[in-house]
């Protein structure tokens, strides 16, 4: 499969504000931001099995040349994704009752380390005016392009880091 798409991953709850900026970036005919998503691919339902929504993560992640995770205070301690929260994982077997192979990472853990061992292009949004890369999954930590989503003007004021983050998701 020829890899064409751009795949975002992050805390869709708690970094949702800088999640969608980049969506309305991209789909601002004004701007140069333009990626075509790996999102539209394939869909999940997020009452599927976890290891449903792993196998349509990685359909996606096949198609992908880039893959931008967005770090925010949360995404290092996420455990949505790991067998152990699923009512088919049996603790006392270490089993899945449905048969499938057992994964304890979480869908952040699975999404980096198959991007960074696919060689995809890495792109670390923090969403603040820093890198925290002790708030970035271990995995990427020193991986890829690491860059804050924003920064102080001279007037005082916050503004977002557009043209970095276009930069580094476009070249």
């Amino acid at each position: 499969m020829y890899r064409t798409k751009t795949y975002l991953a992050g805390d869709w709850t708690g970094d949702q504000n800088l999640i969608s900026q980049l969506y309305k970036w991209n789909n601002d005919d004004r701007l140069l931001l333009d990626f075509v998503d790996a999102h539209e691919l394939t869909q999940a339902r997020d009452t599927s099995l976890a290891c449903s929504i792993k196998r349509s993560l990685s359909e996606r992640l096949n198609a992908s040349k880039t893959f931008v995770l967005i770090v925010g205070k949360n995404t290092d301690k996420l455990t949505k994704g790991a067998c152990r929260y699923c009512n088919n994982y049996s603790s006392y077997f270490s089993s899945c009752t449905h048969g499938s192979t057992v994964d304890q990472r979480s869908f952040i853990e699975y999404e980096c380390e198959k991007a960074k061992r696919d060689n995809l292009k890495i792109v670390v949004l923090y969403n603040y005016t820093s890198v925290y890369k002790d708030k970035c999954p271990e995995c990427l930590r020193y991986t890829g392009t690491h860059l804050n989503a924003y920064y102080k003007g001279t007037d005082g004021k916050y503004y977002l880091n557009y043209q970095d983050i276009k930069k580094a998701i476009m070249n």
